[in-house]
C-alpha cells in the first residue's frame, strides 16, 4: 500500500538508536516515527549470530504490526549479521547503518587508514571491512571490538573518570596505526564522542553513520513517493522491552526533549497483540 502517512519504524537493542532517530527527525521533520528499543536484551554485540538474527526477526515482526512504511535497523550488530533476514520478512524498504557509515568514512579519509570500533559481533563479521574495501580496495582498515562501551552508555557513564579509563584502554592500540578516520560502529558510541575525541585527538575524524543513514532513508522514501511533505503534528512513539522510566531518563538527556509516549511490550509479539495493534492503526 502506497501511503506516505504511515510511520517510519526504527529499532535498536537499546537507546543507541536514538542517534539515528534524532537525525531522521532532523532531515525528515514531517515524518511520524515509531522506535523499538529492546532494552531487556541489550547488548546484542555479545550474543551469537543465531541469537542476534532471532532478536532482529522478532523486532521486525513487531514493527510490521504498526503499519510502517520503512524499517531502519539502527543497530550495527544486526546490520552486520541480520540485515538480509530483516529484508526477507519485511514488505517495506529496509535500511541498515553499515553501508552509509562505510561510504562516509571513505569520503572523509585522506590517507585511507580507517579505524572501526564496534561490538564483538560487528567486528567479527568484518562487515565494515568488506564495505570499505569494496569502495576503496587500497584502504587499510583497523578494527577493534569495544564490548564495554554499550553498558557504559546504558548506565549513563559517557564522560568522567570511568569512561575515560575504559575508552583509553580500548583505543590505545588504534592511536598507533596512523588512522585519520574512525568509524563509530555502534549507534551507542556517539554518546561517547567527547570522550573518544579526547583520547584520539582532533586529527582523527569521527564518523557517526546516523547522518548518512538518514540521508539514504530520505532518498529511498522520495524515490518511492513515500516522503511526507507536510504534517502539522508529527509523533514520536517509543516501545521498550524493559523499564520505560529508565529509558525515558536516558533518552530525554540525549535527545534534549521530553519523551511523552513510551510503552513497554514483550517479545516475541503474540497473535493477540498483532491483532490489537492492527486495529489501533
Amino acid at each position: 500500500m502506497k501511503d506516505a502517512s504511515r510511520p517510519i519504524g526504527i529499532f535498536d537493542s537499546g537507546i543507541g538508536g536514538l542517534t539515528v532517530l534524532k537525525e531522521v527527525a532532523k532531515q525528515m521533520p514531517f515524518e511520524d516515527i515509531v522506535y523499538l528499543g529492546d532494552t531487556a536484551r541489550v547488548p546484542y554485540g555479545i550474543r551469537s549470530e543465531e541469537t542476534v538474527i532471532r532478536y532482529a526477526i522478532e523486532n521486525t515482526e513487531f514493527l510490521l504490526t504498526l503499519d510502517i512504511k520503512m524499517i531502519i535497523v539502527a543497530c550495527n550488530t544486526v546490520s552486520a549479521v541480520g540485515l538480509n533476514h530483516v529484508a526477507e520478512i519485511a514488505d517495506v524498504p529496509v535500511v541498515g547503518v553499515i553501508k552509509p557509515g562505510a561510504e562516509a568514512a571513505v569520503k572523509t579519509s585522506r590517507n585511507m587508514k580507517i579505524g572501526v570500533i564496534g561490538t564483538e559481533a560487528t567486528v567479527q563479521s568484518s562487515a565494515y571491512y568488506r564495505e570499505i574495501k569494496t569502495l576503496a580496495p587500497h584502504a587499510e582498515v583497523f578494527a577493534k571490538a569495544c564490548p564495554l562501551f554499550v553498558p557504559l552508555v546504558e548506565e549513563g557513564w559517557t564522560e568522567g573518570k570511568i569512561a575515560t579509563l575504559v575508552v583509553k584502554e580500548y583505543l590505545k592500540g588504534l592511536r598507533d596505526t596512523g588512522i585519520d578516520t574512525l568509524v563509530l560502529g555502534c549507534t551507542h558510541y556517539p554518546l561517547l564522542k567527547n570522550t573518544i575525541n579526547s583520547i584520539m585527538g582532533d586529527r582523527v575524524a569521527l564518523i557517526d553513520s546516523a547522518v548518512e543513514t538518514a540521508r539514504v532513508s530520505k532518498y529511498l522514501l522520495e524515490e518511492k513517493g513515500l516522503l511526507r511533505r507536510e504534517n502539522p503534528n508529527p509523533y514520536r512513539r517509543f516501545y521498550v522491552t524493559d523499564s520505560p522510566e529508565r529509558f525515558r531518563h536516558l533518552g530525554e538527556r540525549f535527545l534534549g526533549s521530553p519523551l511523552e509516549w513510551i510503552k513497554k511490550i514483550e517479545l516475541p509479539v503474540s497473535p493477540s497483540v498483532i491483532l490489537r495493534n492492527k486495529e489501533e492503526v
